[in-house]
């Protein structure tokens, strides 16, 4: 087992309710599942997204913590949170990364592999 090592669990969704496609509006949730599957407690201090639509266009998003909060984890805890985001086309992807600070103080980052924004998502680009 790794130090520090996190798991991110993602599950894409399309609103429809919330889409309006003949204004160019397309609305995307998320579900994701962080787990501290590493041997020391850490904080997520930040996020940072790089969110690309269907024309290849891409909207980087950085910031504290995540929907308000910087979860203490520790090893073998979760933390989940569900949030959204909007493109300009019926699909796109997302990919970024979390920052940690260990309780030791070690700081490294947590790599969150691309997934599809799709009308009917749940598909993981790999």
């Amino acid at each position: 087992m790794a130090k520090y090592q996190f798991r991110v669990d993602v599950q894409p969704g399309y609103l429809p309710e919330q889409s309006a496609p003949e204004r160019g509006i397309y609305s995307f949730s998320y579900n994701i599942t962080i787990t501290n599957t590493g041997e020391v407690a850490a904080q997520l201090i930040s996020r940072h997204w790089i969110i690309t639509d269907g024309t290849g266009q891409i909207e980087e998003v950085q910031g504290l913590g995540v929907v308000g909060h910087q979860p203490l984890l520790q090893p073998g805890q979760s933390f989940q949170y569900a949030s959204g985001c909007r493109l300009r086309t019926p699909g796109g992807s997302m990919q970024g990364s979390y920052f940690f600070v260990g309780e030791d103080g070690h700081r490294f980052d947590v790599e969150i592999a691309p997934f599809l924004l799709e009308d009917g998502g749940h598909r993981v680009l790999h």
